[in-house]
C-alpha cells in the first residue's frame, strides 16, 4: 500500500504506474483517494478546531465559575455540550471515510522499480541469465510420475479417496528424498546466517490483508469455516506478520529468517490441478527465505537472495536460470520479481521452482512494521525468496538424476541426509 501523501503529491506517476501494469480500470482510484483524503483533513482539521474551541471554553467556565459568574458560565457550558455533540458527528464521519479510503488505497498496485521490464503476463517475462549447462540425456526421460511409480513412491488414488484431486502420498525413497531435500535447503539457509523458524500454518485475516492483496487471497487461501483463521499459502505470511505492529531495533537489522512450513493453496485458476503428477497440488512443503532491512539495502538483499536460490541449485547438479517478472506479472503489493527456474530434460525447456520478491515498504505499512533509528521512526522494507518448494524440486531432483536403467543418482550434498545412500534402485517388477 503506498502512503497517500505520496500519492497526492505524485497523482501522475501513480497513474502512469497503473497503466504499466496493464490496469487502467483503477485509474479512476488515484483521483478518489485524493478526494477523500482532502475530506478526511477537512473533517480532522474541523474537529481540531472544536476541540480548541472547546478547551479554551472549558479555561473561561473555570474563570466564571471561580467569579461567581454562573449564568454566563451555564451558556458557555450549553456551547460544550454542542460542540461534543458536532464532535460525535465528524469523529464517526471521518472513521467512515477513513475506511472507505484504506480500502481503495489498498487496492492501487505498489510502485514498481525502474528497472522492471513491460510487459502484460508471464509470457513477456525476460530471461536474465542461465547457470549450468542444460543437458538433453540421450534417453528419453520419463514423466516424474513414472519415475516415482519405478520406486513405489507415489499414490495418489489413496489420496483421492482421503482428500480428494490434488492431494498425494509420498512413500518410501521418494518420501526420504523429499524430506533430505527440505532438510539440507534448511542447512544450507542456516550456513548463510538465516536463523531456522518453524511458524503458525494458520493466520489471522488482518495478517493476511497486510501481506497480499485481495485478488492473491481470493486465489490462493483456505479459509477455516467459523473462525477467522486461514491456511497459509506460504511461511512468508505467519514470517512477516510475526513483526506486525512492531516497532524493531535499528541494530538488529537486517533480519534474516529461513522458515519451513507446508503450504495449503486452492490453485484457482485456468492452471488447474494437475490429474496424474505433483507439479501443480493443493498441499506442499517449502524452505523459505524472509529479510526485514533499512529501505536503502532492499536491492542489495534482493539480489543476494535470489542467488542463494541460484546456489541452492547448481548444489544439486540442476541447471537453473533466472527470469525477470514483467511489470503485468507482479503481484500489487511487489516492486520487483523474479522467478528461479530449473531444468527439464523432459520437456527440454525450464520451469518454475522458485520466486524472489521486494515489496518496498508495502507490508510494512499494511501491518505497521517499523524501526526507530537516529532520523526517527520509518517503515522497514520486506523481502522474501523460495529456497525449495517440493515436489516441484522433487520434480527437478528427478529429472535430472535418473539414469537409462531407471536408477536415481543422489548428489553429494543430500547423501548425509540418506544415511549415505548414492542411488535409488527402482523397484523389482
Amino acid at each position: 500500500m503506498l502512503d497517500i501523501k505520496f500519492v497526492k503529491e505524485n497523482k501522475e506517476l501513480v497513474k502512469e504506474n497503473i497503466k504499466k501494469k496493464f490496469q487502467d480500470q483503477k485509474l479512476p482510484l488515484v483521483d478518489e483517494v485524493v478526494e477523500l483524503y482532502d475530506k478526511v483533513c477537512s473533517l480532522k482539521l474541523e474537529g481540531d478546531n472544536l476541540r480548541n474551541e472547546k478547551n479554551n471554553i472549558s479555561n473561561q467556565i473555570g474563570s466564571m465559575m471561580r467569579e461567581g459568574k454562573k449564568e454566563e458560565a451555564e451558556k458557555f457550558k450549553q456551547r460544550v455540550i454542542e460542540i461534543n455533540e458536532k464532535l460525535v458527528t465528524l469523529e464517526k464521519q471521518e472513521a467512515e471515510l477513513n475506511a472507505i479510503l484504506k480500502a481503495k488505497m489498498m487496492i492501487i498496485p505498489n510502485m514498481i522499480d525502474d528497472s522492471v521490464p513491460i510487459g502484460r503476463d508471464d509470457t513477456e517475462n525476460v530471461e536474465i541469465e542461465k547457470f549450468g549447462e542444460p543437458v538433453v540425456p540421450n534417453f528419453e526421460v520419463p514423466y516424474h510420475a513414472d519415475i516415482l511409480a519405478s520406486i513405489n513412491g507415489l499414490d495418489k488414488e489413496s489420496a483421492g479417496r482421503t482428500s480428494g484431486n490434488g492431494f498425494y502420498y509420498l512413500i518410501g525413497d521418494a518420501a526420504r528424498i523429499h524430506s533430505a531435500m527440505i532438510s539440507y535447503a534448511r542447512d544450507f539457509m542456516i550456513d548463510k546466517g538465516f536463523t531456522y523458524c518453524i511458524p503458525p500454518f494458520m493466520i489471522r485475516s488482518d495478517v493476511v490483508n497486510g501481506v497480499m492483496s485481495f485478488e492473491e487471497m481470493d486465489a490462493m487461501m483456505y479459509k477455516i469455516e467459523g473462525e477467522d483463521l486461514f491456511l497459509i499459502g506460504t511461511s512468508e505470511h505467519s514470517m512477516i506478520g510475526k513483526f506486525k505492529g512492531q516497532i524493531v531495533d535499528e541494530t538488529s537489522l537486517p533480519i534474516t529468517l529461513t522458515s519451513y512450513s507446508p503450504c495449503f493453496r486452492k490453485e484457482v485458476g485456468a492452471h488447474g490441478i494437475e490429474e496424474r503428477g505433483v507439479y501443480r497440488v493443493h498441499q506442499f512443503e517449502k524452505q523459505e527465505m524472509v529479510v526485514l532491512c533499512k529501505p536503502e539495502e532492499s536491492m542489495d538483499w534482493y539480489h543476494k537472495m535470489w542467488s542463494y536460490t541460484v546456489e541452492f541449485f547448481r548444489s544439486l547438479d540442476i541447471p537453473v536460470r533466472t527470469l525477470e517478472c514483467c511489470s503485468g506479472d507482479l503481484a500489487d503489493l511487489k516492486v520487483k520479481s523474479c522467478d528461479i527456474e530449473a531444468w527439464s530434460p523432459r520437456q527440454q525447456k525450464y520451469f518454475e521452482v522458485g520466486s524472489c520478491s521486494t515489496l518496498g515498504d508495502a507490508q510494512a505499512r499494511r501491518l505497521g512494521i517499523r524501526t526507530k533509528g537516529e532520523h526517527g521512526t520509518y517503515l522497514v522494507h520486506t523481502l522474501n525468496n523460495t529456497v525449495l518448494a517440493s515436489p516441484r524440486g522433487l520434480i527437478a531432483f528427478l529429472e535430472n538424476n535418473v539414469q537409462e536403467d531407471g536408477s536415481i543418482l543422489i548428489p553429494k550434498v543430500l547423501q548425509p541426509y540418506m544415511g549415505g545412500k548414492e542411488v535409488i534402485e527402482p523397484a523389482m517388477q
